[in-house]
């Protein structure tokens, strides 16, 4: 049986409270969105921290209910106290960056990542002119030489700018194919080249042709 996930709306700076829940052992694709979570087993009170990933992840799931905290890009160093790129594609548990959290509930978990949470407006920014912007004018448009726009989004989105700007752009690209738009359109709207373009970055990040990774 494949995860059956689902999403609520989140507090103020977070991106959204999920869960997905299995009634026997199952593994799923997660693909990269530039987004960072908080996830617990109430199983095993196991917390951990998934880093923002440059490739697509195979995770074991159940049987039971996995609860996550997701955060958006940039939200990362706010709420653990460590640059992203300290945690990039990997899974981390929640002591070794907090070791003084003591969360045991998902409302404590909520509650932990909406305290600790700070919304920059300047990397939401620096953000938005990636996903279309070539990297040498996005860092002149904002003010900062090619050296310090990579320390930032080192440090804030765990990517160097190009990773980055790929990653944003495949997101966009999977959240226009799942609501059912035209592959040839999805390319032009998020900002690939052309249809083959977009065909050789899903695969270079999903590991699988657009069309299998959004098959139901």
């Amino acid at each position: 049986m494949d995860p059956v996930y689902a999403e609520r709306p989140a507090p103020a700076g977070l991106a959204c409270l999920w869960t997905s829940t299995v009634s026997s052992p199952a593994v799923q694709r997660v693909v990269p969105d530039g987004c960072t979570d908080l996830m617990w087993t109430p199983a095993t009170g196991a917390l951990v921290v998934a880093g923002p990933d440059t490739s697509a992840q195979l995770a074991s799931f159940g049987p039971g209910t996995l609860y996550g905290v997701r955060l958006p890009p940039g939200a990362f160093p706010s709420v653990f106290g460590v640059p992203a790129h300290a945690v990039r594609d990997q899974r981390v548990p929640l002591s070794e960056l907090v070791p003084s959290a003591r969360l045991t509930t998902f409302s404590s978990m909520v509650d932990f990542c909406a305290s600790r949470v700070v919304v920059d407006p300047a990397l939401a920014a620096t953000a938005s002119l990636l996903r279309s912007g070539d990297v040498g004018a996005v860092a002149w448009d904002i003010g900062l030489s090619s050296r310090q726009l990579r320390r930032r989004c080192l440090d804030a989105f765990g990517y160097p700018p190009k990773v980055l700007q790929r990653v944003l752009r495949f997101d966009a690209a999977m959240r226009l194919a799942w609501a059912g738009v035209p592959f040839s359109t999805v390319a032009f709207e998020a900002g690939y080249a052309d249809q083959a373009h977009l065909a050789r970055e899903v695969r270079a990040l999903a590991g699988l042709p657009l069309g299998q990774l959004i098959r139901p």
